[in-house]
């Protein structure tokens, strides 16, 4: 975080598995739980699967400090096979659930890009450009994301490769 500003975070990974197969875990709010790294996760309220910027999905979510809480997901990017960006807002039981500004302007995605017919460059960003200075230096800049981001990419590998069972099958 240089001179205030922050750059967004990646963590990148090459998968055995075709773009899209990747991508129709990622827009199933369901598998998020398969893949998340940071454990955070619980379990997903909506049922379907994204299919739009403007979608909006819900995950229940934990974190010790505030407990059980539910964070609403914004779709601001949808390419199919390539791309799914999403801003949370802060949702039901999250302290700051009214707050003018619950959606902070950070950015979760994923970036897919083809590396033969059957293997995929799979990118996870992390953008928290947009928060507040004090929140973006409480965070390292978003570093504190990176092991999550790490172990979020081999969740989703072991999952393609049925190394890892899904708890919510689709």
């Amino acid at each position: 975080m240089a001179n205030g500003r922050t750059e967004p975070l990646t963590v990148t990974r090459r998968i055995d598995a075709s773009a899209s197969d990747i991508f129709a875990i990622l827009v199933d709010p369901r598998r998020h739980v398969d893949l998340d790294g940071s454990g955070m996760l619980r379990e997903a309220v909506s049922d379907g699967v994204v299919s739009a910027v403007g979608d909006v999905f819900v995950m229940r979510m934990y974190y010790s400090e505030l407990g059980d809480y539910e964070m609403n997901n914004h779709v601001v990017e949808y390419e199919p096979n390539r791309r799914l960006t999403w801003e949370p807002e802060a949702g039901r039981r999250h302290p700051d659930e009214h707050a003018p500004d619950a959606r902070w302007g950070q950015r979760w995605g994923f970036d897919l890009a083809p590396d033969g017919p059957e293997a995929t460059i799979v990118t996870q960003t992390y953008d928290c450009s947009a928060l507040p200075e004090n929140e973006r230096v409480s965070m390292d800049g978003g570093r504190i994301w990176i092991e999550a981001m790490t172990r979020t990419l081999e969740h989703l590998d072991e999952l393609v490769a049925g190394r890892r069972t899904s708890t919510n099958p689709a």
